[in-house]
């Protein structure tokens, strides 16, 4: 993960209604892979094949696109009800509250892309009981900063300080190989999504977008991939 470079300024993703996500800016994309330690748990990622896109292009949401990642049009041939159910609550009004000795754990458990970044080294939410430690406290900032889907965030508890890397504005295809499937488009650096009805999302550092179009918290991703085993052949 970089510190961001370039301003997110005009860069946006539209969401169609029951169609693609319209991308708009020359916003960079790439192949973004989960790497499993020796345990085969999530440790890293891995940047992989960045794709030569237009200024403007249009990614599938339906999951079923011949075309992967870009949008082939069979959404209107499936039937594809890309209804958005998400809450336009703030992620800070939403988000369950969890007090360590250090930090402070925010967590919004419907926001779970399923990349389990915290898992390793111990679970996160034992491990925020122990930030007096040091090393522990590095664990919890590492597991928070690894969630793709921006469900976990840390603050430090004296300063009210969010710990939080920024991202240069991109967007990244999870692959998810340890468990042999795709994940969801990871939004990177506060890029602006506008819903269909012409509503502006909560700008944040790091979302998660589904892409295999089961989620029933769209426009985000809520693990259905796994589930499903939804596999976009780019791997």
């Amino acid at each position: 993960m970089s510190k961001s470079k370039t301003t997110s300024k005009d860069k946006r993703i539209v969401i169609s209604e029951n169609g693609p996500y319209l991308v708009y800016g020359g916003v960079p994309l790439r192949i973004q892979e989960i790497v499993a330690n020796r345990e085969g748990m999530s440790w890293d990622w891995k940047a992989g094949k960045t794709f030569e896109t237009k200024s403007d292009y249009a990614l599938c949401r339906c999951g079923e696109s011949k075309n992967m990642p870009f949008c082939d049009s069979s959404h209107s041939k499936n039937g594809f009800d890309g209804e958005e159910t998400a809450s336009r609550i703030p992620y800070s009004q939403e988000a369950e509250k969890i007090d360590g000795p250090t930090l402070v754990l925010s967590d919004q458990e419907n926001l779970c892309a399923f990349a389990r970044f915290c898992d390793p080294g111990g679970k996160i939410w034992g491990l925020i009981d122990e930030t007096d430690n040091p090393e522990a406290r590095a664990l919890v900032i590492r597991e928070a900063d690894h969630c793709p889907a921006g469900r976990l965030v840390v603050h430090d508890k004296k300063t009210h300080k969010e710990i939080e890397e920024p991202l240069e504005p991109a967007i990244g295809l999870v692959e998810d190989p340890a468990i042999g499937c795709s994940g969801p488009l990871w939004i990177q650096g506060g890029i602006t999504i506008e819903s269909a009805d012409g509503t502006r999302y909560e700008k944040r550092n790091r979302v998660t977008l589904c892409r295999c179009g089961a989620s029933d918290n769209k426009p985000f991703c809520n693990g259905s991939h796994a589930s499903m085993k939804f596999n976009d052949g780019l791997l």
